[in-house]
């Protein structure tokens, strides 16, 4: 696998070469997450809330064709009629679209006759940047970078989504990567914060979601957060005490879960003769103590939460804790984000007096339900359904992980699944209330 693109931050404006090459950047990435699949690999769909890596990589080309060529291509024709009905994902405003439970019924276009469609849009991309004047450059480029922004979420959710189909496979083949060597968990430690009237949301200075904004204060008691996440170890000890077998430790909804689906485990965990087995982009093998616990829903989460006699942080605390302890600005080089040698989060490493694990290693889940802010609207257009919308009946996660593009985390982040989601790659920070000495 190729190395992953460098950290990138956003310009104040852009220029044509370099919008030209950040497109190329982007675009490539993603290509080079579905070169080890093969055409059948890309075709299936293994549960509703799975998507093809086809099917990724010929939406997010209908993107830029939609909402940048459609509006701005001299003579504009698309590329196939068909592609904007099969390839639209949820924008009411743009028609009509294919049922997201059944595009694994889809075998045409092939992943060959994507790869084609990618290709098409590309050079038609580029000729369209190099034609335009500074005025008509500057107003389309916000359209252009939500584009490669939305490109690296798809990108994020393939590998999530491949990892679901090649699990469903008796056999459980690898993607790719390596596995580490097994560990053992880090010690934990507590990080102390204030709180007081803080700020919360996307402070400028760089690209962010509309659901970031707007910048607004919230009072936060003091409190403390985990330095690290919650391992894999120290899961098996909740299980050992009958975590998943005690209603009194779970929300409501969360328990009506476990007894219908059957929840014994994290997601991809399974027993055989004893000992539990992890599957991973790597393959399958036992589970690591020392890794973070990964692919636990909001309600495991808090209910393991519950049992270690701790919460889960809200949002807002999570933002300041991070912003606090002096981690607002881009990830450091260090953080596990798009790990092309294991494709999985790592050990926290020893204990540093700071939060470990901020960015990277498993998408951390909030107490926070995924609301507006104060003052928030969104934008005009079809553009606006691409969060608004979704602002009901979901929690908030935080941070980033394993599987996210660098460049793409940042405080401000605000991820968002039903609180019964298990496939994305999501783990767990305990907090509880108070500076304790």
């Amino acid at each position: 696998m190729p190395d992953p693109m460098p950290p990138r931050t956003s310009p104040s404006s852009w220029d044509a070469d370099t919008l030209v090459a950040r497109y190329d950047e982007v675009r490539a990435h993603t290509e080079s997450l579905a070169a080890p699949l093969s055409p059948e690999d890309q075709t299936v769909q293994s549960m509703p809330d799975v998507s093809p890596t086809k099917w990724h990589r010929a939406h997010v080309t209908w993107f830029f064709e939609t909402f940048v060529l459609a509006e701005n291509e001299p003579s504009f024709t698309p590329y196939q009629d068909k592609y904007w009905f099969l390839f639209n994902s949820y924008y009411e405003g743009v028609g009509p679209r294919y049922a997201r439970a059944e595009r694994g019924h889809i075998t045409r276009p092939g992943a060959h006759d994507v790869g084609l469609y990618r290709h098409n849009v590309d050079a038609r991309m580029r000729d369209l940047v190099a034609t335009l004047d500074g005025g008509a450059l500057e107003k389309l480029s916000s359209t252009i970078e939500l584009g490669f922004h939305h490109e690296q979420q798809h990108q994020e959710l393939l590998l999530m989504d491949i990892k679901h189909v090649l699990s469903v496979n008796p056999l459980q083949p690898a993607y790719a990567g390596t596995p580490l060597t097994p560990s053992e968990p880090d010690p934990m430690g507590w990080v102390d914060v204030a709180g007081g009237l803080v700020e919360v949301g996307h402070r400028g200075g760089g690209f962010s979601f509309d659901n970031e904004l707007p910048l607004h204060q919230q009072w936060l008691e003091p409190y403390r957060l985990a330095d690290r996440l919650v391992t894999n170890g120290e899961w098996l000890r909740f299980m050992a005490d009958r975590g998943y077998e005690r209603h009194e430790l779970w929300l409501s909804d969360g328990w009506a879960r476990v007894g219908a689906e059957g929840w014994r485990a994290p997601f991809y965990w399974r027993q055989v003769d004893g000992v539990w087995f992890e599957h991973t982009l790597s393959g399958t093998r036992p589970v690591d103590p020392g890794l973070p616990v990964s692919h636990v829903s909001h309600y495991e989460a808090d209910a393991y939460a519950t049992w270690a006699g701790k919460r889960l942080p809200s949002e807002g605390e999570w933002e300041h804790a991070v912003v606090a302890d002096g981690q607002a600005e881009a990830p450091p080089t260090g953080a596990n984000l798009a790990d092309l040698q294991t494709f999985h989060p790592r050990p926290a490493g020893p204990p540093t007096g700071h939060l470990r694990q901020v960015y990277g290693d498993c998408w951390e889940w909030t107490s926070s339900a995924y609301l507006a802010y104060p003052g928030y609207h969104p934008p005009a257009g079809a553009i606006g359904e691409y969060n608004g919308k979704f602002m009901s009946g979901q929690m908030v996660l935080r941070g980033g992980c394993a599987l996210t593009p660098p460049g793409h985390a940042r405080a401000s982040y605000r991820n968002f699944f039903p609180p019964g989601s298990r496939w994305a790659l999501s783990g767990v920070r305990l907090a509880d209330g108070g500076v304790r000495s």
